[in-house]
């Protein structure tokens, strides 16, 4: 696992086993416990984006046909915050939802990848929460403000490579307060990684760091002020963050 880190005015990437991280870059060879560290999002992002309506259970919850071919959106850089940030409730909303979801980390900068070479610009996978206003969504008829206001990306904590993770077979949970709320696998994906990366590469360039968040399954529902809010995947980790 590699994760990006704070310790005093440092900033760098480290190697994560257990609790101990050994520091990369400037700072390399420098061994930390995690406790000594703040833990920051994993990567930079030039722009995030998101795919709905992509796992068949989501779909048939919401008694919803699948779709030809996918649909995205976006989310802004300004909305992103990592493993430990708090998400700030809008005071203009009245319904804040959590959505689990699994992203793909862009590891170099390309454009009109065909599938079959998806995996060759692929960093890794993280942990996403697509926090969404959901009555501004339902409001607005697009997506854009119920999407991406401040805090509303949070992703983490650390970046598992091809050899650590199976995207194709992976179970994805989340929880609010240690409650289940989401159980599912991202075997239920409606459109697959590498479909994803020709689709969207064909449409826009994709820079080193980017976020390809891959649509969330069924089980989707209200944050509250107060909520601890957890994204699990197998093979990754457990993304949590505080609702205020």
């Amino acid at each position: 696992m590699i994760g990006r880190f704070k310790h005093c005015d440092d900033t760098f990437y480290g190697e994560v086993n257990g609790t101990r991280v050994t520091a990369k870059g400037d700072c390399g060879g420098k061994a930390f416990e995690l406790s000594e560290l703040e833990v920051l999002p994993p990567t930079k992002p030039s722009k995030i984006i998101c795919v709905g309506l992509n796992y068949h259970d989501h779909a048939k919850e919401l008694n919803m046909e699948t779709l030809n071919e996918p649909v995205i959106f976006m989310k802004p850089p300004s909305a992103v915050i990592g493993h430990g940030g708090k998400i700030i409730y809008p005071k203009a909303s009245q319904q804040v939802d959590y959505e689990a979801e699994l992203a793909v980390v862009i590891g170099k900068r390309c454009r009109n990848i065909t599938a079959d070479r998806a995996y060759d610009v692929i960093a890794g996978y993280t942990c996403f929460n697509d926090v969404t206003a959901r009555d501004f969504q339902r409001q607005d008829g697009q997506w854009t403000r119920a999407k991406s206001f401040d805090t509303f990306a949070p992703f983490g904590p650390y970046i598992a490579s091809h050899e650590e993770f199976n995207p194709g077979n992976a179970s994805i949970k989340s929880r609010v307060n240690g409650e289940l709320r989401q159980d599912s696998n991202t075997s239920n994906l409606i459109f697959d990684i590498p479909t994803l990366i020709e689709f969207i590469s064909g449409i826009m360039t994709l820079e080193l760091g980017d976020i390809i968040a891959t649509g969330t399954p069924a089980g989707v529902g209200e944050l509250h002020r107060g909520d601890v809010v957890e994204v699990e995947i197998e093979g990754i980790g457990i993304l949590r963050n505080e609702v205020v």
